[in-house]
C-alpha cells in the first residue's frame, strides 16, 4: 500500500535495447534497528542475492528517508533530513558482480557520536542503504554486453531500500497527533474509517491501531484492527480501518493507538451511518 513499508521500489525508462531487468534481490529483514549508547557502535549485513543462472550487478548507496500520510516519500540526500543517522554509517562495497545463484554480504558499521555540549542525541536515528540492480547493456554495467538487436525497449530497475535504524538507550519519549479523519466506502462496499495519525515524538514506533465502535445505548458493537505501520518521528502514515456494514445510526468511535507499554493514545469521534 505504501513503499515505506515495502522498499522495493520500480523505475521505468524507455531507452534503445532490449527489456531487461536486473535479478537481483535482498534477503532477510528490510528494517534493521539497534539500541546503542552514544559513543558506541555496531555492525550489520545485507544479504544480496543473484536469483539466475548468469552473473548479475548491482550498486549500494545512501539516502534518507521520511514519508507523509498521503502516500508520498522523499528519499532525500544523505544527511539532509532532522533525524538522520547517514553520516554514522560506513558501508563496503559499493559495488557487487554477483555470481550466477550466489549471495554476496554488504556489511554496514554504525558509529554512533558522542553527546556534546551543544548536541545530546535523543530517541530515534534512521536513513536508508539502497541496493539496486544494475541492468545489463545499460549504460552503467560493467558486464560484457550481449549481442543483441538493437531496438525500442523497457529498461526496469528495482531496488530495495535497507532502513538502518539506530534508537538511543533510555531517551526519547513516544506522542501521537491524529490529524484527518473521515468515513470512506471500500472497494468491497463496506464502511472504513480512515485516520491520518503523525509522530509527534522522539521514538519511533510501530503501533497497534483499532477502533471500537458503541451505538447510541452505550453498547460496543465491535472492535476493528488497522495495520501495524511503523512510524519514525515526524513522519505520518494513514490507516483505513474497515468496519464492515453498521446497521444506521449514530455511533461513538474509540480510536486507540497502542504503542507498548505506557503509550497509549486515544481519540473519540461521532460517525453516522
Amino acid at each position: 500500500m505504501y513503499s515505506q513499508r515495502i522498499f522495493l521500489l520500480c523505475f521505468v525508462v524507455c531507452l534503445f535495447g532490449t527489456t531487461l531487468l536486473a535479478q537481483v534481490s535482498v534477503i532477510g529483514d528490510l528494517s534493521q534497528e539497534r539500541t546503542v549508547s552514544p559513543g558506541e557502535s555496531y555492525e550489520g549485513v545485507v544479504l544480496v542475492r543473484n536469483d539466475t543462472n548468469e552473473p548479475q550487478e548491482a550498486k549500494i548507496y545512501q539516502t534518507d528517508y521520511l514519508f507523509k500520510y498521503d502516500g508520498t516519500n522523499d528519499y532525500g540526500a544523505p544527511g539532509t533530513a532532522p533525524r538522520s543517522n547517514a553520516s554514522w554509517v560506513t558501508f563496503s562495497p559499493s559495488y557487487l558482480v554477483l555470481p550466477a545463484m550466489s549471495t554476496l554480504t554488504v556489511n554496514y558499521t554504525v558509529t554512533v557520536p558522542h553527546d556534546t555540549s551543544s548536541r545530546k542525541l535523543n530517541g530515534t536515528y534512521w536513513s536508508m542503504l539502497m541496493v539496486e540492480g544494475i541492468p545489463k547493456g545499460s549504460a552503467e554495467s560493467s558486464l560484457p554486453r550481449k549481442d543483441l538487436k538493437a531496438q525500442m525497449g523497457i529498461l526496469q530497475t528495482i531496488r530495495y531500500g535497507i532502513q538502518v535504524v539506530t534508537d538511543i538507550a533510555n531517551t526519547g519519549s513516544k506522542q501521537v497527533q491524529f490529524l484527518n479523519t473521515k468515513l470512506v466506502a471500500t472497494k468491497d462496499n463496506t464502511k472504513a474509517l480512515q485516520v491520518d495519525i503523525e509522530n509527534t515524538g522522539d521514538l519511533g514506533m510501530r503501533p497497534d491501531v483499532s477502533v471500537e465502535l458503541f451505538d447510541s445505548a452505550g453498547v460496543s458493537r465491535g472492535k476493528f484492527s488497522g495495520i501495524r505501520y511503523r512510524i519514525y518521528p515526524g513522519t505520518s502514515v494513514r490507516q483505513i480501518i474497515d468496519l464492515g456494514n453498521p446497521s444506521a445510526g449514530t455511533y461513538k468511535a474509540l480510536v486507540v493507538i497502542d504503542a507498548g507499554g505506557d503509550n497509549i493514545f486515544g481519540a473519540q469521534y461521532t460517525l453516522k451511518f
